[in-house]
């Protein structure tokens, strides 16, 4: 079944399944995919039959997959469809969690891995997409993306530059190179009669419409998932993928809207967010949280990451703050209330959802005021590790677009890892077993961002622990706060790499240490 386009070439697009769409991608085709964890906007119907195809047939194989955010439910679905010793050559991913078994084909060197700034990787394709030299971007300078520290590759089969150094009326800048996509794999909710496809009941838009105009721009093709096929014209405001850009339309009426269920309207804005439900947080999570929101000030645009660093809304929320600031997250979402967890990436009842594109835009246009992020190292200069964790691939998602763009940046975590036991007793922090692993590092294993070059464009930095808070200087970290009940020389200096400075630290607010309620 064919439908006619519009337009003076007559475009048409195809009706097919999902086995007759994937059958005809060459080996050795560079494949652009949409998604992000949870199965946002994830085309996994589309994924599965080229996954089973492969193993039926051995075809097609060396293909190079770019993605920008994470894809999968860190079992079988999403990137793990790809994850085939021979039917992936390259991938070049923003974050790879989602997908272990792609990461276990980077640790043996199966493929070769690049990481990459997930905005860097949605922006690069729109550059693609209207056949421009690449992305030209401060983004990613002075961290493991910067071709001076490893140009992001992860494996030692990554050989290729794809990122290299410019230097523009005398300023540093890198350039992301364009390459041809052969085929994009997207997603929407519903296909009107024109062939013009909306993402309006889904929780986000992501980079869809930069990932199909770079097929196009390259002589390649779209395949769009969709759960609907309308019988009328979308509202010419809600089409996100015009019809002009699509080739073939697979069909997939039990799709869900995210992992977590068919359809939520809140999660696509079509409904008020509920509020948070019951919520029971760890209290020395929350105490980092509540430290962290001290840093988020009345007016202030602000992102929050993953982990500890989303409660930071709970926080807010705690202390009747969220209308005085304006939540903004990478996944194209302004304001309403951020889904924590495998959900992370949606939002309830958001007020503004526009391309994920476009919101790497805003933040590189100085947007954020301030974002509350994640940790797994640090050191001595400010530098901060979350994209290789024991030596593994994590990739950076949007941390780097975001820390970087951020005039404040607030990390958030445990001062140790694994097996710390801490607790609150008459509001003091008491230790009962230290972390084995300690994060404040003599050097960090990979920069995901720089403190040093935070310093030089004046930009500040805070990283609160449940025990210290340490502020980024012209000198190096210092020691600015510690919990009640902490001893510097037992509880800090021993289980860190290097000494931080040390003038005189205050205490800790003895609020921040309160129990946690049970809110509604």
């Amino acid at each position: 079944m064919t439908q006619p386009g519009t337009g003076a070439a007559s475009r048409r697009w195809t009706l097919t399944t999902a086995t007759r769409a994937v059958s005809d991608i060459a080996p050795g085709a560079t494949i652009a995919l949409t998604g992000s964890g949870g199965g946002i906007l994830e085309p996994d119907t589309v994924l599965k039959a080229l996954e089973e195809c492969f193993l039926a047939t051995g075809s097609p194989r060396e293909l190079t997959i770019v993605h920008a955010l994470g894809i999968g439910d860190r079992v079988s679905r999403g990137t793990n469809h790809l994850a085939h010793k021979g039917m992936v050559k390259r991938v070049i991913g923003g974050h790879w969690t989602w997908s272990p078994t792609m990461i276990d084909l980077v640790r043996n060197d199966e493929i070769e891995a690049y990481a990459w700034p997930g905005g860097a990787i949605s922006q690069l394709l729109r550059e693609i997409g209207a056949r421009r030299p690449g992305l030209i971007t401060a983004t990613g300078l002075d961290t493991f993306v910067d071709p001076r520290h490893g140009g992001g590759k992860f494996t030692p089969s990554a050989t290729e530059d794809l990122v290299e150094l410019l230097t523009l009326d005398g300023r540093e800048y890198l350039r992301y190179k364009p390459f041809p996509v052969d085929v994009a794999i997207v997603r929407g909710d519903s296909i009107d009669p024109s062939g013009n496809v909306t993402c309006s009941g889904e929780a986000a838009q992501l980079d869809a419409l930069a990932v199909a105009q770079a097929a196009k721009a390259s002589g390649g093709r779209v395949i769009v998932q969709v759960k609907n096929l309308l019988d009328r014209p979308i509202d010419p405001r809600l089409v996100h993928i015009p019809a002009v850009l699509v080739d073939d339309v697979v069909h997939a009426p039990a799709q869900w809207q995210t992992y977590a269920g068919e359809f939520d309207p809140e999660l696509s804005g079509d409904a008020a967010n509920s509020g948070f439900g019951a919520t029971n947080h760890d209290p020395i999570r929350m105490l980092i949280a509540r430290r962290a929101a001290a840093e988020v000030r009345d007016g202030d645009v602000l992102n929050v990451g993953f982990g500890v660093s989303a409660l930071v809304v709970d926080a807010l929320a705690e202390q009747d703050r969220l209308d005085d600031i304006t939540l903004a997250i990478e996944q194209g979402l302004i304001d309403g209330i951020p889904v924590s967890g495998d959900l992370f990436g949606a939002a309830r009842g958001p007020k503004v959802v526009h391309s994920s594109t476009t919101q790497f835009d805003l933040f590189s246009g100085g947007m954020l005021d301030v974002s509350c992020l994640g940790m797994a190292e640090v050191d001595s200069t400010g530098a901060v590790n979350v994209s290789k964790i024991g030596g593994g691939i994590v990739g950076p998602g949007g941390f780097i677009d975001i820390s970087q763009n951020s005039p404040r940046a607030v990390f958030c975590g445990t001062f140790t890892a694994r097996g710390l036991d801490v607790e609150i007793v008459g509001g003091e922090l008491v230790i009962r077993r230290e972390g084995s692993v300690p994060k404040f590092v003599d050097r960090v294993d990979q920069v995901t961002y720089s403190g040093a070059l935070a310093v030089r464009e004046g930009r500040e930095a805070v990283y609160v622990t449940e025990r210290a808070v340490f502020a980024l200087t012209r000198d190096g970290l210092e020691l600015v706060e510690i919990a009640p009940g902490i001893d510097i020389d037992r509880d800090i200096l021993p289980h860190m790499g290097f000494r931080p400075i040390i003038k005189n630290p205050r205490l800790m607010d003895a609020g921040l240490f309160a129990p946690v309620a049970v809110h509604i």
